[in-house]
């Protein structure tokens, strides 16, 4: 009993100890972290609007739930928008945070788009896909999406013939489309939320 009664408090010791070390360590991490997400997010927000002075938080205004899943996009989310401003102060556009569940894992990116619906490009968040093929979304269709204005894109294995049309990835027509429609939802919500392009509701 004595052994029994020791061996606990040796075992409360540690998970004490341990405890303590923990919440130490997070309180050391938690202010450095939170900075490095604020630079990853001022980053990616600056690469999709590089005019733009400065960007501030704004609301995220939950979509109709019925419209948002008759336009198609069931598997997307909108994370955060962001209002992209020049140094006058003037609204040059939005950017906005998708994540998108229909890949083989979530992708999540930003696009920047300026109030008269043209997309200056995407950041790519965070992306795990299939080494080689869905990975190359960076290379192959981050690029494609840059300065094109369309309300809906769509993605080709016969080569782009128009605006809106994607080169898909060789090989990986999944991840294709999951960005893709990621990048549809998003112009969805500013079109219907914030007011740009033509196809206010």
């Amino acid at each position: 009993m004595k052994e029994m009664m020791k061996n606990t408090g040796i075992l409360l010791a540690i998970t004490v100890v341990a405890g303590l070390v923990l919440g130490l360590v997070y309180q050391i991490t938690k202010d450095p972290i939170a900075e490095q997400d604020a630079k990853k997010k001022q980053e990616a927000c600056q690469e999709v609007f590089a005019d733009a002075a400065s960007f501030e938080a704004m609301e995220v205004t939950q979509t109709d739930a019925a419209k948002w899943a008759a336009a198609g996009y069931g598997q997307e989310s909108i994370d955060e928008v962001m209002s992209a401003v020049d140094a006058s102060g003037d609204l040059l556009g939005y950017v906005i945070t998708v994540t998108t569940k229909e890949g083989y894992g979530d992708i999540q990116f930003s696009i920047g788009v300026r109030m008269d619906g043209t997309l200056n490009g995407m950041s790519i968040l965070s992306i795990s896909e299939t080494a080689g093929l869905g990975m190359r979304a960076e290379e192959v269709l981050k690029p494609q999406f840059a300065n094109k204005r369309a309300e809906v894109f769509e993605y080709t294995k016969s080569g782009a013939a128009a605006d809106n049309q994607i080169d898909a990835i060789s090989g990986a027509t999944i991840t294709t489309n999951a960005v893709t429609n990621g990048v549809n939802a998003g112009l969805y919500y500013f079109r219907t939320q914030l007011g740009g392009g033509s196809d206010n509701e």
